[in-house]
């Protein structure tokens, strides 16, 4: 996302399944403690008791504040890794644009990074990813009423096209020609085109998903294009973070087998799509 001038950091704690473990697994007591470091079961933290998670909201079904608690897809995947070492998980409000540069994890302000963030060999050279979790796709969403019916014909018509930005939709977008309108958050891009700023959107379509489960949204818009672009989406942690990285693979492989992940897709994306959870650890992004 572009930074937006002023804006704050916000903290939000977010309850483990495991509530009475916070500060059991061997968990040192923190940085203030004569130097010693954090720790659970071995694991870095960069406060006791806690994996403090950056994100940048609203992004929803990944993350999004819903009651006035951060709930999402990306933040139940984390609460498996926080419950797996016995503590809880914080999440931190922040910019998106620092999700490809690591800045928060170099600084110790988060131990890793949740956002729908998809794999890329730029990225990887900033931070470390987890093995995929889940296959992306972008979707092209209209006006019902606006007779699009492709990302070429909204090209072909010179309507205009908005994205979110830093994202890979905005740098999709850019790669097929368009100069497209550039709104800070999703929920923004949604107001874009309600409201006429732009005829055409590009997104990641569990994004759309999430909007057309609206009746309102439903009634009013429709997705005139997919674009498989190859995407996955990793969680990331700080270069040579060797052990969180581990604990966060081992939480997602363990998900994937007993049926946990099949269980909080449903819950957050929509009807299963078995592929989701099976994506080559291997595989990396075309569209970044």
């Amino acid at each position: 996302m572009n930074t937006v001038p002023g804006r704050r950091t916000r903290v939000l704690t977010v309850t483990a399944a495991v509530a009475g473990l916070l500060l059991a697994a061997g968990c040192s007591s923190g940085g203030d403690d004569g130097g010693k470091k954090a720790t659970a079961k071995g694991v870095p933290l960069v406060k006791a008791g806690q994996i403090t998670t950056c994100t940048h909201l609203p992004y929803p079904p990944f993350q999004s504040e819903i009651d006035g608690k951060v709930q999402g897809f990306d933040v139940s995947l984390v609460d498996l890794v926080a419950d797996d070492l016995g503590v809880k998980q914080a999440i931190v409000d922040t910019p998106f644009e620092n999700f490809k540069t690591g800045a928060f994890l170099n600084s110790g302000q988060c131990d890793l990074a949740a956002a729908g963030m998809t794999i890329t060999e730029e990225r990887k050279k900033n931070v470390d990813f987890s093995d995929p979790y889940f296959e992306a796709t972008q979707a092209v969403l209209v006006n019902k009423k606006s007779g699009l019916t492709s990302l070429a014909d909204v090209k072909s018509k010179g309507k205009k096209l908005g994205a979110q930005a830093q994202t890979t939709g905005e740098d999709y977008a850019r790669k097929q020609g368009f100069d497209p309108v550039s709104f800070e958050s999703s929920d923004a891009v949604l107001n874009g085109l309600r409201t006429g700023q732009v005829q055409a959107v590009v997104i990641d379509y569990p994004v759309v998903q999430g909007w057309l489960k609206n009746k309102a949204n439903a009634d009013a818009f429709e997705v005139a294009d997919n674009i498989n672009s190859g995407e996955q989406y990793g969680f990331t942690v700080k270069k040579g973070n060797t052990k969180l990285l581990a604990a966060v693979n081992k939480a997602l492989a363990e998900a994937k087998a007993d049926g946990t992940y099949k269980k909080l897709y449903e819950k957050w994306i929509g009807p299963y799509d078995e592929s989701a959870a099976s994506p080559s650890a291997s595989a990396t992004a075309s569209a970044s």
